[in-house]
């Protein structure tokens, strides 16, 4: 039965409720480990593919993430369609707590990371079109799942992707601010790049766990962005759901 897509779940996502679990497969690739073994399940009558970002107990860092193992696994199963789940800080007013949005933009200001497949072997030197980096096919599909469930999403904003793992100070989030960032985060690249060199249909669903730096007097602490999680990951959930009905 062919996949219909597969899930990277990020933090506060590291299984899908309600999803049948078929089996898990170990998964070697050219670039070494993935995060974990791919489960494969079926939900609402269809099969779909369930990766945690971050590994199943959520120890490995986003800077350490390997990105180019989890994409090329998911390709090498035969998948076409990525769902990518991560949790956000919100900069601009609109991107609220617990609030979920599809995110049609990213800035990279990561460093260090394995960020292409296009490095050996090559005859002739390779670019990818990145101008709209989320695959609108996908993006459509999760839209459309939203409004079927009836959920409060935010259908645009362009994502600050960080290096990590500390969070932002108040001054880096004014000049993400400045850059025309709405939503800040960690895991966006290189996985969506990676996703488009191997032409996989790759989109995201962001929950707002916290207000970024200096968006709140509050300090941002572990326990309020695990309290707001728990909200929107029940809401990305309802929403997964959707997207396979």
């Amino acid at each position: 039965m062919t996949i219909e897509f597969a899930v990277i779940g990020g933090t506060g996502l590291t299984a899908i409720e309600g999803l049948e679990v078929i089996h898990r497969e170990v998964v070697h690739t050219p670039y070494g480990e993935p995060s974990g073994p791919v489960t494969h399940g079926m939900i609402e009558g269809k099969r779909i593919a369930f990766l945690a970002r971050h590994g199943y107990t959520h120890n490995i860092p986003p800077h350490k993430v390997n990105y180019r193992a989890n994409l090329w696994a998911l390709k090498s199963l035969g998948v076409e369609k990525v769902v990518a789940m991560a949790a956000v800080g919100g900069i601009t007013p609109e991107m609220k707590p617990t609030r979920l949005v599809i995110p049609d933009q990213i800035i990279d200001y990561t460093y260090g990371r394995a960020h292409t497949f296009f490095e050996e072997g090559l005859t002739d030197v390779t670019h990818i079109d990145f101008s709209w980096p989320y695959c609108p096919e996908v993006r459509n599909a999760l839209l459309a799942a939203a409004e079927c469930a009836k959920l409060d999403v935010v259908p645009h904003g362009t994502y600050a992707a960080t290096q990590g793992p500390r969070l932002e100070t108040a001054a880096e989030i004014a000049r993400l601010e400045r850059d025309g960032c709405d939503l800040v985060g960690m895991t966006a690249m290189p996985e969506a790049s990676l996703a488009r060199e191997l032409g996989l249909c790759y989109a995201s669903c962001a929950v707002v766990a916290n207000w970024a730096a200096g968006k709140d007097t509050d300090e941002i602490t572990m326990a309020e962005i695990e309290q707001n999680l728990l909200l929107g990951m029940a809401s990305a959930r309802a929403l997964l759901r959707a997207l396979v009905c």
